[in-house]
C-alpha cells in the first residue's frame, strides 16, 4: 500500500477532506456592475490572474459557457428567489440541476451549487423550505449520478452566530437551531461543507474599538494586546481564525464534527463614505494579501489546525450598481479592464514566500544570548515562522544553539515577510548576509536547495508581520500538501 493512500485513508478517518492541490483562494464574480465585461473577456481575466476556483451568484449560461475545457473549479448558485420553489417541488430541482449543471458538465468544472445567499438572516421565513430544496437538489444529482463530483450548501452569515467572542463558547442562535441542524446533518451525510461568509472588517467596524486594526488586517499585535480565548488558551493571530474557530464550536454545540469549512466570501473594501474611515486601498490591500498568505500556510484555525480553510475573495469587481453606503460598491480586487484596484498581483509570476536574491537574515554574531531568545520566541510565536525544521529530531536542530536556532527562524520570517515590510532587524539581533547558510540536510529558505525548512513541515497557523505599500505578489493557487501526522500516534512503518 501506497504511502499517499495510508495518507488519504487516516486523514478520512480523522473527518478530514484530503485536497491534494493544497488550500486555495477562489474568487466570487458579482454582476452588478455598469459595463460588466463579457463572459468571455472575464473568463480571459481568470486566466490571465490564472485564478482557478470561482463563485457565480447564479447559473449564468454564458459564464458556464465560456468557463466550459478551461479546467477552472465553479460554484454556482440558486439564487434567494429561486429557493422556494426548488424546496416546493422536486420537479423544479430537476430542471434546474439539468438546465444549469447537467447540461454543462464534465467541460465546465462544476464542483459546488450554493444554494441561496444568507437565507436564515436575509429571508428567514424561507428558514422552513432551504433544507427541502438542498434535499430536492442533491436527490436531482443522484438521478444525474453527479452526487460525486457536486456538492450541496449553504452560506451563512456571522449573524446567525450572535456572540462569536471568545469562539470556544460561540453558539448559533437559538431560533434558527432546528434549521442549522437538519443542515448540519445533511452536510453530513452527503460530505458537503460548510459554507461561511465571514467579514473581520464588519466584525471590527462593529467591535466599537474593542479589537484593534492590526487584528483585523492579521497584523502582528504587541504582547499586551494579544487575543487569547480564556477557556481554551489557543491564541488568535487573526479575526479571521477566531471567526472560522467560532463557527466550528458552534457546530460543535450541536454534536457535529467532521464538517469542514469553506469560507465563501470573505475580503475588505477599498473606499467608503465619510463614516467609514477603514475601508482604504491601503486596508483592502494589507487584508487581501495577508489572507492569501494564511491560506497558503494550509492549516486550519487553532481547534482544527489539520483542516486548511479553503476561501473565496469578495470580490472579483467593484459592483457600482449595487445599493447601500459607499462602501458597498468598492470591495473589487480588478476594475472591469483587468488592471489592479490596488497594488496586488494575483498571478504566479513569483511564488508567495520565495526568494529572488541571495540574501539570507540570520542571527548577529556575538548578540547577547538573551536578546537572541526574546528574538527567536517572537519569529517562532507571533511572528509565526515555520519553525518545524529547529525541533529535535529535525534537519536543522544541530547543533542545539539559541544563535543557530535564532538564524534559522529569523531568515524564515524574513523570506516569506519581506515584501510586505518584515525587516530583518529583531532589535538589533539580526543581519544580513550573502552567503548560504544551510549545511547538510539543513536548508534555509532562500537556499537553492530549499523546501520550505525540511521535509513536510506543518505549517503556521497564520500569517503574520507589517504591511508596507510596496509591491506584493500573490498566488491564488497552492499545491504543497501537509499531512500533520503528529496529531496522531502512528507507527506507519509496520504498514508501509
Amino acid at each position: 500500500m501506497t504511502l499517499e493512500i495510508w495518507l488519504q485513508a487516516i486523514l478520512l478517518i480523522c473527518g478530514v477532506v484530503f485536497n491534494a492541490e493544497g488550500a486555495f483562494v477562489g474568487m466570487n464574480i458579482g454582476t452588478d456592475v455598469s459595463n460588466l465585461p463579457s463572459a468571455v473577456d472575464i473568463v480571459g481575466i481568470l486566466k490571465a490572474q490564472q485564478i482557478t476556483h470561482v463563485r457565480l451568484f447564479d447559473a449564468d449560461a454564458r459564464m458556464l459557457n465560456a468557463l466550459s475545457n478551461t479546467g477552472i473549479e465553479v460554484m454556482v448558485s440558486v439564487t434567494n428567489e429561486e429557493v422556494l420553489g426548488i424546496g416546493e417541488l422536486p420537479s423544479t430541482a430537476a430542471a434546474w440541476i439539468n438546465k444549469n449543471v447537467a447540461a454543462y458538465v464534465p467541460s465546465t468544472n462544476i464542483t459546488a451549487i450554493a444554494v441561496g445567499s444568507e437565507v436564515l438572516t436575509s429571508i428567514p421565513h424561507a428558514a422552513p423550505i432551504l433544507v427541502p430544496a438542498m434535499n430536492n437538489l442533491y436527490k436531482a444529482l443522484l438521478a444525474s449520478n453527479l452526487n460525486y463530483q457536486v456538492k450541496i450548501s449553504t452560506p451563512h452569515s456571522m449573524d446567525i452566530i450572535p456572540r462569536p467572542f471568545p469562539p470556544s463558547t460561540a453558539a448559533f442562535n437559538t431560533t434558527f437551531n432546528s434549521t442549522v441542524f437538519q443542515i448540519l446533518q445533511f452536510l453530513k451525510n452527503t460530505k458537503s461543507f460548510y459554507m461561511l461568509n465571514a467579514y473581520p472588517y464588519y466584525e471590527y467596524v462593529k467591535s466599537n474599538g474593542i479589537f484593534p486594526l492590526e487584528y483585523a488586517l492579521f497584523k502582528p499585535l504587541p504582547s499586551v494586546k494579544q487575543i487569547v480565548d480564556p477557556n481554551t488558551l489557543f491564541h488568535y493571530t487573526s479575526m479571521f481564525d477566531a471567526l472560522v474557530d467560532a463557527t466550528y464550536n458552534s457546530i460543535a454545540a450541536l454534536n457535529f464534527s467532521g464538517i469542514p469549512i469553506v469560507v465563501t466570501e470573505t475580503g475588505w473594501p477599498s473606499f467608503g463614505g465619510s463614516k467609514e474611515p477603514d475601508a482604504t486601498a491601503e486596508n483592502a490591500e494589507t487584508y487581501n494579501n495577508n489572507l492569501i498568505r494564511r491560506v497558503s500556510n494550509d492549516s486550519g484555525p487553532p481547534s482544527q489546525p489539520a483542516i486548511p480553510i479553503n476561501t473565496y475573495i469578495y470580490e472579483l469587481f467593484n459592483e457600482d450598481k449595487r445599493p447601500g453606503p459607499v462602501s458597498e460598491r468598492n470591495w473589487g480586487v480588478l476594475f472591469t479592464n483587468g488592471t489592479a484596484v490596488y497594488d496586488v498581483s494575483l498571478s504566479d509570476s513569483d511564488s508567495l514566500g520565495s526568494n529572488s536574491s541571495t540574501a539570507f537574515c540570520i542571527a548577529r554574531p556575538g548578540a547577547d544570548e538573551s536578546s537572541l531568545r526574546d528574538g527567536l520566541n517572537w519569529a517562532c510565536g507571533p511572528g509565526q515562522a515555520n519553525c518545524f525544521a529547529i525541533q529535535k529530531g529535525q534537519p536543522c536542530y544541530s547543533p542545539n544553539t539559541v544563535q543557530n536556532h535564532a538564524s534559522y527562524a529569523y531568515n524564515d520570517y524574513y523570506q516569506k515577510m519581506r515584501s510586505s515590510g518584515g525587516t530583518c532587524d529583531f532589535g538589533g539581533t539580526a543581519t544580513l548576509t550573502t552567503a548560504d547558510p544551510s549545511y547538510g540536510s539543513c536548508r534555509f529558505i532562500g537556499s537553492g536547495n530549499s523546501s520550505m525548512g525540511g521535509l513536510f513541515p506543518p505549517a503556521a497557523l497564520g500569517p503574520i508581520g507589517p504591511s508596507s505599500g510596496s509591491s506584493t505578489t500573490i498566488v491564488l493557487r497552492f499545491g504543497r500538501v501537509v499531512a500533520l501526522l503528529v496529531l496522531l500516534d502512528l507507527n506507519l512503518r509496520n504498514v508501509l
